[in-house]
């Protein structure tokens, strides 16, 4: 599959992006993922404040107070920029044992300060109908296979999508 085919939850975002208030983005994502957001505009990484939108996705082991406090205080100014999740999937199994994931993290910075994030990624409906789109297939007449009952199986099931259960990684 040729790269400019894939939906990643990063993809989905930047596509949204440009709909909404042009400004500097504050990215929370690992290294890998910033080029997804290439074409805008970043708020230098010691800055608290002129944030668009605040970017959170996995950052595993960087996450620490210090960078989730920045996270919390860019969310906290005004005009309020928006709160845009990856995914809310709850935790995954690394090779150390069970992880919190980005929803963890999404959901301590909307309960801190009253954002509602727009989710981009798993397990938002509008992440499954854009693969649908992509695909050029119903969301009926696709499957999801994935290891998580909630964030992939029953997540694709509300989309309208069938859904398939492995018993890898989490599965639960």
């Amino acid at each position: 599959m040729e790269k400019e085919r894939l939906l990643t939850p990063a993809v989905a975002a930047a596509r949204w992006l440009p709909e909404q208030p042009a400004g500097p983005l504050a990215l929370f994502v690992p290294a890998a993922t910033e080029s997804e957001f290439d074409g805008f505009p970043r708020l230098p990484e010691e800055a608290e404040r002129g944030a668009a939108a605040v970017v959170v996705g996995d950052l595993g082991l960087g996450w620490d107070f210090t960078r989730l406090n920045r996270a919390f205080r860019l969310l906290m100014d005004r005009p309020s920029p928006a709160l845009i999740a990856l995914g809310m999937t709850r935790y995954w199994r690394a090779e150390d044992g069970l992880r919190l994931d980005t929803g963890a993290f999404v959901q301590a910075l909307a309960y801190a300060t009253g954002a509602t994030p727009v989710v981009t990624g798993k397990p938002a409906p509008a992440f499954f109908h854009a693969a649908a789109r992509e695909l050029q297939f119903a969301p009926a007449s696709l499957v999801m296979i994935g290891d998580d009952i909630r964030g992939d199986v029953q997540a694709a099931q509300q989309a309208g999508l069938a859904g398939l259960l492995v018993r890898t990684g989490k599965f639960a």
